[in-house]
């Protein structure tokens, strides 16, 4: 008997284990959300693939993605990362992760910790939905728009509605698996 998966999770095993092993999981450590942060930032406009494949490369060029590490980047450090063959060398985008770790620690020092801020768009809460076919998932949505507006409010970069959407999804705020992935339930869905 085959395994049901969101049909975007493909063969790539890469793939298949971020869909069944991360994606969509509640995420509260800081360091992680800060990790989704950059990557979705890196992400926008490329395929989630590309990211994937260069996650670790990322791990090791942003200091295993420690806010306090990378909100302390200078221009060596910019020149490092566009050297950088195993990230995306986008000099905007680089330069987006250290805005927004600086940011980052500022929303911390505000209240204790990025979780408690950002989950506060979800009300605490994984939001269950119940999509039966990937065509019906949103692209964003009122509450990714509500944070976006707020995370650019606070001079955060590369953080629209669509990118907030796949961080909510990625981190689990969301729970987006299809009801016929084997996930859905696992994850707090009702099938």
């Amino acid at each position: 008997m085959s395994i049901e998966r969101c049909a975007w999770a493909g063969h790539d095993p890469l793939y298949v284990a971020y869909h069944d092993e991360e994606w969509g999981v509640p995420v509260h450590d800081d360091r992680i959300l800060f990790e989704f942060l950059v990557l979705e930032g890196a992400q926008a406009g490329l395929s989630w693939s590309t990211i994937l494949k260069k996650r670790e490369n990322y791990r090791a060029a942003f200091h295993g993605f420690d806010p306090a590490i990378v909100a302390a980047y200078g221009d060596a450090d910019v020149a490092r990362l566009l050297a950088d063959a195993g990230i995306v060398r986008n000099r905007l985008k680089i330069a987006a992760a250290i805005t927004n770790a600086r940011r980052f620690l500022a929303v911390q020092a505000e209240f204790g910790s990025f979780a408690a801020y950002i989950w506060q768009f979800t009300e605490g809460q994984v939001k269950q939905n119940a999509w039966k076919t990937l065509a019906e998932l949103p692209a964003e949505t009122a509450e990714s728009r509500a944070m976006s507006k707020d995370l650019q409010k606070r001079g955060f970069k590369f953080v629209g509605p669509t990118i907030c959407y796949a961080h909510m999804q990625a981190t689990g705020m969301v729970n987006d698996h299809v009801v016929d992935c084997f996930r859905y339930c696992q994850l707090g869905g009702q099938g």
